[in-house]
C-alpha cells in the first residue's frame, strides 16, 4: 500500500463531503490508496453521507469526542501505506496534489514530513502553511507584534521565506501533514496528551530530533477554510491553544526556557481574553451609541432653535437640567 489517507471528522458534513470528493478524485491516478475518516460522535449526519455515498472509506466510529490526536492515532494504527496523510475535512486538494507529494518523497528519503501551500476560501495564503518552533523569542516577537511589524525580518518573524519555494521548515500544519511511516515508527504518534492544537508542533519537532527534515512543497496547493469545527475568535480556542503551547514547552525546552515560555503564553492567554472581551462589549454598544449621539444632537440642535425663535424670542432659555440629564 502506497499511501493511508487520515480524515478526522467533527460535525462538518458538507466540508468533508467536498474533501472526499477531491480525494477520490486525486487519488485517480494512484492505485494503491485507503482512505480512514474517524468521526468524533458528529451528530450532523455525517456517518449516513459516509455510508451512502463513499461506501469505501474505512470508517472508525467514536462515541465520544475523542480529540484531535486520538482519533489519528486510532487510524495510524490500522493503516498500511508506506506514506500517511493527516487532512483536515474543511481542505480541498487539487487533482496532482497526491502524486506531487508522493513523488517528492520518493525523491527525499530524508523527508520525515512534508506540508503544502495553503490558501483560504478567497484565495488568501495561509503563512501557517510555513511555521517556526514557538520558542520564547518567537513568541515574545509575535506578543509585541514585532513580527507583523517586521513581517520580512528572519528575526523578528522567523515564518518568513519564499512561498513560491520548497524549503525545509520546522513545524508542519495538522490541516495537511504527509508523514513517511517508517519516520512516524521512529518518532513516534501523535502525542494524546494535546486533545486539539499542538500536536502537529510536537510531531514535527519529534521528527526532526529523530533526523528526518521537514519540508514545506508549494508546488501544488490545497484549499483550507480554517476551523470550522472551532471559530477561532472565540475565547474558548485562545485558551485551549495557549495551553497546548504550555505542554509542548514543559514537553520540549530546558526548564528555565519553560517556565519562561509559559509566562508569555498566559500573559497572552489574559491580554487576548481581554481583547475579545472589549472587542465583543465594543461591537454590542457602538451602534447604541451612535444612534444616542445622533438623537442627543438632534434634540439639541432642535431645542436651541425652538427655544430661540418660538419660546423665548425675547431672551431666555430652558434650565441647564434639561440637555443635563
Amino acid at each position: 500500500m502506497k499511501l493511508s489517507i487520515v480524515i478526522v471528522n467533527y460535525n462538518v458534513k458538507h466540508f468533508l463531503d467536498h474533501c472526499l470528493q477531491s480525494v477520490y478524485k486525486s487519488a485517480e491516478s494512484l492505485k494503491q490508496t485507503e482512505i480512514f475518516v474517524v468521526d468524533n460522535n458528529s451528530v450532523d449526519g455525517s456517518i449516513e453521507l459516509i455510508q451512502s455515498k463513499y461506501p469505501k472509506v474505512i470508517l472508525i466510529q467514536n462515541k465520544i469526542n475523542a480529540g484531535f490526536s486520538k482519533a489519528n492515532n486510532q487510524a495510524i494504527k490500522l493503516a498500511k501505506g508506506e506514506y500517511i496523510l493527516l487532512l483536515n475535512p474543511d481542505t480541498i486538494i487539487q487533482e496532482d496534489t497526491l502524486t506531487s507529494i508522493i513523488s517528492f518523497m520518493d525523491k527525499n528519503e530524508d523527508a520525515g514530513g512534508l506540508g503544502v501551500k495553503m490558501i483560504d476560501g478567497k484565495g488568501n495564503f495561509l503563512p501557517e502553511s510555513k511555521r517556526g518552533l514557538p520558542t520564547p523569542f518567537v513568541a515574545l516577537c509575535k506578543m509585541l507584534g514585532l513580527s507583523r511589524l517586521f513581517p520580512k525580518s528572519k528575526t523578528f518573524n522567523q515564518y518568513h521565506f519564499d512561498a513560491d519555494k520548497i524549503h525545509k521548515i520546522d513545524v508542519l500544519s495538522g490541516a495537511f501533514m504527509l508523514l513517511r511511516k517508517k519516520a512516524l515508527e521512529k518518532s513516534g504518534l501523535l502525542d494524546e496528551t494535546y486533545f486539539m492544537y499542538g500536536e502537529d508542533i510536537d510531531l514535527s519537532y519529534r521528527l526532526t530530533k529523530s533526523g528526518y527534515n521537514n519540508y514545506y512543497f508549494p508546488n501544488t496547493r490545497i484549499i483550507h477554510y480554517k476551523g470550522e469545527s472551532t471559530k477561532k475568535s472565540s475565547i474558548n480556542y485562545v485558551f485551549i491553544f495557549y495551553k497546548a503551547m504550555v505542554i509542548f514547552a514543559k514537553k520540549h525546552f530546558s526548564k528555565n526556557n519553560a517556565l519562561v515560555l509559559t509566562w508569555l503564553i498566559n500573559t497572552a492567554i489574559y491580554f487576548r481574553a481581554l481583547l475579545a472581551i472589549v472587542h465583543r462589549m465594543a461591537y454590542k454598544l457602538i451602534l447604541p451609541l451612535i444612534e444616542f449621539s445622533i438623537i442627543y444632537l438632534g434634540i439639541y440642535t432642535l431645542t436651541n432653535i425652538y427655544e430661540r425663535y418660538i419660546k423665548f424670542p425675547d431672551g431666555g432659555q430652558y434650565p441647564i437640567e434639561f440637555m443635563s440629564y
